[in-house]
């Protein structure tokens, strides 16, 4: 063993942030998914798709960080804010963006605008949980191999994380044999979908069973998978949960991204055919590596998508 889970851990810990710049540990973390998957786009399928991922968060986040600090934004009051979400706003775009995220803020009465605020500080908090879960298995597969995995890994991680590694291992192997390239990428895969559910029911369902009903409805309208110039033509750019099973069904809570079987459905039937269709266009198409650059660079903009949000709570009233 080469280190430590704990120095694994401290060693991608160590690129972001801290906690309380909200926005932009978002950013820092697309652009460590990001960084994973351009250093290997062969094997770390699951890191590509967390980086689309973690982007629709930070949507969420700066969401989250327009509704904290409503009197400046609706005022017009401009100040300093390096790195965060409104560093650089021109005038006329900041008082179209007041425009239109003021109206469904002002919809909330405090009471509902609280709940949200604490239900979108939970998505915050599973997002950090996700880097800190499985981020580290990435760096110490790149470190040291699948070796300094199985060294570390715990119990509980061993059904998806460890035998997840074990298939893109085992994949990585054939490609490196010069065997077959079909089995291999097939292996490669089903090891990265391995990797989604342990996100989706180790990670992530903790913190959506704590999310409020009102929240829930709004979570569930928020859940898409945004691939912008990254989808070849003729693909799906986006894949929202609210459009694959019906606004009338999400809206009354028929379906839910908070139900783990409504989720990975979704995740089936939608998000994966779109992402995969990204990934297998990643030399054939420019615009991929194109998002995927701008990820790392951490150079994505919220704003227009935190509006877009906003008008989620439209549904609400």
């Amino acid at each position: 063993m080469k280190q430590s889970r704990e120095k694994w851990k401290n060693d991608t810990e160590s690129v972001l942030p801290p906690c309380d710049r909200v926005v932009e540990r978002n950013r820092a973390i697309t652009s460590r998914y990001a960084s994973f998957y351009l250093r290997n786009q062969r094997l770390f399928k699951w890191a590509g798709m967390a980086a689309f991922a973690s982007n629709q968060v930070g949507v969420a986040l700066a969401f989250l960080e327009i509704m904290q600090t409503p009197g400046r934004i609706l005022s017009g009051e401009r100040k300093e804010n390096k790195g965060g979400l409104f560093e650089g706003i021109g005038d006329i775009f900041g008082n179209g963006l007041r425009m239109v995220i003021g109206l469904p803020l002002a919809a909330l009465d405090l009471a509902a605008r609280n709940l949200l605020l604490d239900d979108l500080e939970k998505i915050r908090a599973g997002n950090n949980n996700i880097y800190d879960d499985i981020a580290w298995a990435h760096a110490a597969y790149i470190g040291g191999g699948l070796a300094e995995i199985e060294a570390n890994i715990t119990e509980n991680e061993k059904e998806f994380l460890l035998d997840g590694f074990r298939l893109i291992d085992e994949g990585a192997s054939l490609l490196k044999n010069g065997g077959d390239s079909v089995r291999a990428a097939a292996l490669v895969r089903k090891g990265n979908i391995k990797l989604l559910r342990h996100e989706q029911i180790n990670t992530l369902q903790p913190v959506f069973d704590a999310i409020s009903p009102q929240g829930r409805i709004v979570v569930s309208f928020g859940s898409e998978m945004n691939f912008g110039e990254g989808a070849p033509p003729g693909a799906s750019q986006r894949a929202s949960f609210a459009d694959h099973f019906g606004y009338v069904e999400t809206l009354t809570g028929q379906r839910s991204v908070i139900r783990p079987d409504d989720r990975w459905r979704w995740i089936e039937d939608c998000v994966l055919p779109a992402w995969n269709a990204v990934d297998e266009s990643f030399h054939s198409w420019k615009g991929v590596a194109s998002r995927f650059n701008a990820m790392e660079a951490g150079e994505t903009n919220l704003l227009q998508e935190a509006a877009r949000f906003a008008a989620t709570l439209s549904f609400l009233e």
